[in-house]
């Protein structure tokens, strides 16, 4: 017990101070910060969810003695709790009738850690107020005031941007689009890390469950009503519609991510797989469009079993798979 408790502390101190390295404003800071669930993550799955909570309270009241209530607080709810959630669900296993241990499937984990984001980045918003129109007021002074320090305008003088005709419509669109960004980049970092500290881990030797078959995963049955659910809100007037935008994005990350494992799984075997599939995250990396693809490509498995298909057909005898 004594292990795990200094494990979670030396962990927690490490995420804050990763987070705590935003600060200082450069490239370099963002991207350290981007890594704080990874200690947090690493307790937990290598030490049990306990070494974890550790982790999440020691990294949340440090940054609150040094930064003050509100960054302790931010920590705590869109970095530590989402990260001792996941890292909690990594562990989570039972026992079949027949004696075997069954852990969370994979599938599930990348679901909750979408939905969780989602709810972040929703919970994050509430800092501008409570009615939509208060936190796209509040998004907009925040991106104006973000653009202003990138151009180095006046506060007096109106917003004028290089090779922008009309900065409000930019400042419009930035506020409709950014918050359901925020909710896909959020679950995409989460999963980055989770896998990172699942490989950490299992260097280790400390990793309890088997290395998931994650071109297999499967996705919970509620998960394309939930999808369907939150696509028609974003037609209902706000704050609902913004909410349901939102979760929308976040979910067809979550399919996205389910069309990558179906790719991975229907080209096994395949001459030129490995410069293919590079090629592909790479675009994604560049461009980020592919995910529209792979997010269809994720609808359409739940829908037509393309895997299952594949293999049917790879176990025919030649003579037959015509």
């Amino acid at each position: 017990m004594v292990q795990i408790v200094l494990i979670g502390l030396c962990a927690g101190a490490t995420s804050a101070l990763l987070f705590a390295s935003v600060v200082s404003g450069t490239t370099l800071s963002l991207l350290l910060a981007s890594f704080a669930q990874l200690p947090i993550l690493i307790a937990a799955v290598g030490w049990t969810h306990l070494a974890g909570l550790a982790a999440l309270l020691m990294a949340s009241a440090g940054l609150t003695l040094t930064l003050g209530s509100t960054i302790g607080f931010a920590f705590f709810i869109s970095i530590g709790l989402p990260a001792w959630c996941i890292g909690y669900l990594a562990l989570l296993a039972r026992t079949d009738p027949t004696g075997a241990i069954e852990w969370y499937p994979v599938g599930r984990i990348v679901v909750w850690t979408a939905i969780l984001s989602a709810a972040v980045t929703l919970a994050s918003m509430l800092r501008y107020g409570l009615d939509a129109g208060e936190m796209q007021s509040g998004l907009r002074r925040e991106f104006e005031q973000t653009l202003r320090f990138l151009t180095g305008g006046s506060r007096e003088a109106p917003l004028a941007l290089p090779g922008v005709a009309n900065p409000d419509r930019l400042l419009d669109l930035l506020v409709l689009i950014v918050p359901p960004m925020k909710a896909v980049a959020v679950t995409a970092t989460s999963l980055i890390n989770l896998a990172l500290a699942g490989r950490v881990v299992r260097t280790s030797g400390r990793l309890r469950r088997p290395w998931p078959a994650i071109a297999q995963m499967t996705f919970p049955s509620f998960v394309p009503a939930v999808l369907a659910i939150a696509v028609a809100l974003t037609f209902l007037p706000d704050p609902i519609g913004f909410a349901g935008s939102i979760f929308s994005a976040s979910l067809l990350f979550a399919y996205a991510v389910l069309g990558l494992a179906v790719l991975h799984a229907v080209t096994a075997g395949v001459g030129g797989r490995g410069v293919m599939l590079s090629g592909l995250y790479l675009t994604i990396v560049l461009f980020g469009w592919p995910l529209i693809l792979m997010a269809g490509l994720g609808l359409i498995e739940t829908l037509a079993a393309l895997r299952a298909r594949v293999a049917a057909r790879r176990a025919l005898p030649p003579s037959l798979d015509r």
